[in-house]
């Protein structure tokens, strides 16, 4: 990639790191038994559908609008799950998925007559919640106390209301296959004597299997065995983050550096808060390509001599930056700065507080042809205040 050739700020998505990590979850796929679909809520970039769809038949929406665009561009029937369905937009989802999972059961036995006498089959299904997860950030946590999400053991009768086919169990967050381990553990302590009475289970995302560190292996045998004990379920997964992770960057450059007290902060024209907000939410410090990550308080601290840098977000909030990065040079007005693997919960999650433009977003093909999908202008601005 000819960092110098990429509009500024741009994402890049690589073409060769997607079909690698797509190749991946198509081998977990076939060789565990299971299905794998794409959760729009981590990546939804329709332009590069035809590629997933070289390898996987379906993705997953927890929205109306996500649905209809994995049945408009996707060209499949989504699974859904909303935390509240409406009337408003409940016949959207009957008309874009073949299946539904409801939240709880009120919400069930609101809309299960609707679905019954949809014109095409719609399977529907019911959150559980094990009160189980190993995920460290609250904000990230969907079995924390007092969660929203899910019916838990004790609120389901013994014989389950017709028309419930399927659980869907989501708990993970960038987890590993020893987290599913002792999950899965936990699912079965207290729901598999529903088993018997469905069709499916949906174990939902977080299962970050492209990660250099993820025991491929392990996971394929531990869904081998789920398949082995309950031959009769179709087991689904819908990771996000799992199909984009570290498939590009968002390139950006440096628009001015200020010093305030020995902090020095090269601004950018990008914003964390704006284009990275899983960086502040989260938190977690990006990689910068040709930059040592150090503590935040290292630039505190740091000589002139040091080239140590906070990045800060061209936004008026005060807290649109992070840091600290050291360089091997001064940073320059002009200098591109890569930021690693920013494809997955950034393009979905953008805003445009300040009015600040969004990042061109583009493909760079397998053969070295920078393909731009989208530039962003006023219009689009103004089209979203109104």
């Amino acid at each position: 990639m000819d960092i110098q050739n990429i509009p500024s700020p741009c994402y890049v998505m690589e073409e060769t790191l997607l079909r690698k990590n797509l190749g991946l979850i198509q081998s977990v796929a076939k060789r565990s038994g299971v299905e794998i679909i794409l959760a729009f809520k981590a990546f939804a970039l329709w332009k590069s559908f035809p590629i997933f769809r070289e390898y996987i038949r379906s993705t997953t929406a927890s929205s109306a609008f996500e649905a209809q665009l994995a049945y408009e561009e996707f060209g499949s029937k989504a699974h859904a799950y909303s935390p509240a369905y409406t009337e408003e937009d409940f016949p959207a989802f009957l008309r874009y998925c073949d299946h539904v999972t409801f939240n709880s059961l009120a919400q069930f036995h609101k809309f299960y007559p609707q679905a019954k006498e949809a014109e095409e089959a719609v399977s529907c299904g019911i959150r559980v919640n094990p009160e189980y997860s190993e995920v460290e950030v609250e904000l990230y946590n969907p079995c924390a106390p007092g969660t929203r999400f899910g019916v838990t053991a004790d609120q389901l009768p013994d014989t389950l209301p017709a028309g419930i086919e399927g659980f869907h169990c989501h708990c993970h967050c960038e987890s590993s296959s020893y987290e599913l381990e002792r999950t899965l553990q936990q699912l079965e302590a207290r729901f598999a004597c529903w088993f018997p009475q469905l069709k499916w289970l949906n174990l939902g995302g977080g299962h970050l299997m492209t990660r250099k560190d993820y025991d491929v292996e392990h996971l394929i045998r531990l869904l081998q065995g789920l398949r082995s004990r309950y031959p009769h379920l179709q087991i689904i997964m819908e990771p996000g983050s799992a199909f984009a992770w570290q498939t590009g960057p968002l390139v950006a450059s440096v628009v001015d550096v200020v010093e305030n007290r020995g902090i020095r902060t090269a601004i950018l024209d990008v914003s964390f808060t704006c284009h990275m907000p899983d960086c502040l939410e989260m938190p977690y410090q990006p990689a910068v390509r040709g930059a040592k990550t150090l503590p935040d308080e290292a630039v505190k601290t740091a000589a002139p001599d040091d080239h140590i840098y906070r990045l800060g977000g061209n936004s008026c909030l005060s807290g649109d930056y992070m840091g600290s990065w050291q360089f091997d040079h001064a940073l320059q007005v002009g200098e591109r700065i890569v930021l690693e693997d920013m494809i997955h919960y950034t393009t979905v999650k953008t805003t445009m507080f300040n009015g600040i433009r969004h990042p061109s977003i583009a493909l760079l093909h397998t053969d070295g042809e920078l393909e731009v999908y989208r530039r962003f202008g006023y219009e689009d601005y103004r089209d979203r205040m109104c």
